[in-house]
């Protein structure tokens, strides 16, 4: 799983020319990801939320960019192991168009090796 973590929304930051380039070339790299069969899906995450924690009678609610930081998109890719991910990952367009642009690469469980639950899948 790729998150794509960001200081600042794309469409806010670059101009509008260089935002159209932006998500084509976003375009070119997931159709470039699905072709090579690398890509479960892809979506980005709308610029608004909050952050719940707590418990049933003392929930807490705050800002979802509180950090400086948000999660704004994230692609569910396969690889054969973290070092082909991270290399899928390298070549994620977020990197030449938004500075800051930090893209965390972690694996998804699927299987509770304790239990042997098997999570469901899409």
């Amino acid at each position: 799983m790729l998150f794509i973590r960001k200081k600042s929304n794309s469409q806010d930051t670059l101009t509008p020319e260089n935002f159209q380039l932006f998500l084509k070339a976003c375009e070119v790299y997931i159709e470039n990801l699905k072709e090579k069969g690398k890509l479960v899906s892809a979506k980005p995450i709308v610029w608004a939320g909050k952050i719940i924690s707590g418990k049933s009678d003392k929930w807490k609610e705050t800002s979802y960019d509180e950090t400086g930081e948000v999660i704004g998109g994230y692609y569910h890719i396969m690889a054969k192991d973290i070092d082909e991910a991270t290399e899928i990952a390298k070549a994620n367009p977020e990197f030449r168009f938004n500075e800051n642009t930090r893209i965390e690469v972690r694996p998804v469980k699927m299987k509770e090796e304790q239990t042997g639950f098997v999570y469901p899948s899409d």
